[in-house]
């Protein structure tokens, strides 16, 4: 799907033509639009690496066109294996346009096309980008909060879990943060070498926002790093309170288990057909059901003293 988008005066606007300036988002192109877009002079590779979800962030530029791929945080859901992973989102600038282009419908454009940015420009070509990539590392910053919270309910409900339910729940969050890890550092690479090649010199402002996105993408760098580290401590933690917990589980099991016996063995004496002490006693019963629960609360008084329940 093709869209195009322009500012007016007052808002951004759909247009039915690519014109000078303009925004042109590419999400989940067919063979025919992808042709479509080489009319427009723009080199298929460039429109076909950020289609591939394995592409690695990097920067290409050749005749006259800049090709940016950044990888941006993507929501598949919580009954995916993995819920937040990393996608590949390329950038195109040229002359007369930016285009951009994704395998998949994502917040990070979503919140662009909405309209709701304000301040956005599509004829400022490099503006437009560095806003992308901040609100890139913003989405990033979103995400892991709503991660930590989501971490947050499941450690209150493995304190008291003896099930693998509530671990394998954090290793698909264990699995997110691991992608982007892997992802904010890539980025990082790929940002500094935009500042290596001064393109934002033009005008201090835009200089002053690329030192904002290597900064808030340092500091997802960083917060994604802590909560993988404790992540990683909380599984390891929590796989050994399940194990007490379970321990403790069977080690009340065999207690009663015990203690039921007990009676039964009595009362087992009893049953045999041989001359016992005061059978011919007519409160035999009632003496043997005395004896069977003093010998039961004797072994609990044991368990309870040497903190075996």
């Amino acid at each position: 799907m093709i869209t195009v988008y322009k500012n007016d005066e007052l808002k951004l606007t759909l247009q039915t033509e690519t014109v000078d300036g303009c925004w042109v988002n590419v999400i989940d192109p067919t063979p025919e639009e992808i042709v479509q877009l080489t009319w427009l002079g723009v080199s298929q590779d460039y429109l076909t690496y950020p289609l591939d979800l394995d592409e690695r962030a990097r920067t290409e530029r050749e005749n006259g066109e800049l090709m940016i791929v950044l990888r941006i945080p993507y929501y598949q859901g919580e009954d995916e294996d993995v819920p937040y992973i990393t996608i590949p989102l390329g950038i195109i600038l040229n002359d007369r346009y930016i285009i951009t282009i994704c395998r998949r419908e994502n917040d990070v454009i979503d919140e662009f096309a909405s309209g709701r940015m304000k301040g956005l420009n599509t004829a400022k070509r490099y503006r437009f980008l560095l806003r992308l990539l901040l609100n890139t590392a913003h989405k990033y910053l979103t995400y892991l909060r709503r991660i930590t919270k989501i971490v947050d309910v499941l450690e209150d409900q493995l304190q008291q879990s003896t099930r693998n339910k509530e671990v394998l729940e954090l290793l698909k969050f264990q699995k997110s943060l691991t992608y982007f890890t892997t992802a904010l550092k890539s980025n990082e690479l790929m940002m500094e070498r935009l500042q290596r090649m001064q393109l934002f010199k033009a005008y201090p402002d835009d200089e002053d926002l690329l030192e904002d996105v290597l900064t808030e993408n340092q500091q997802a760098i960083e917060m994604t790093n802590i909560a993988s580290n404790i992540l990683s401590s909380m599984m390891d933690a929590f796989a050994s309170i399940i194990s007490n917990n379970l321990n403790s589980v069977m080690k009340l099991l065999a207690a009663i288990t015990i203690v039921m016996s007990l009676p039964t063995m009595v009362f087992s004496f009893y049953g045999m057909n041989v001359d016992l002490p005061f059978q011919q006693n007519e409160n035999t019963f009632l003496l043997t059901i005395g004896i069977s629960f003093a010998i039961s609360l004797l072994v609990l008084l044991l368990f309870y003293t040497r903190d075996w329940l």
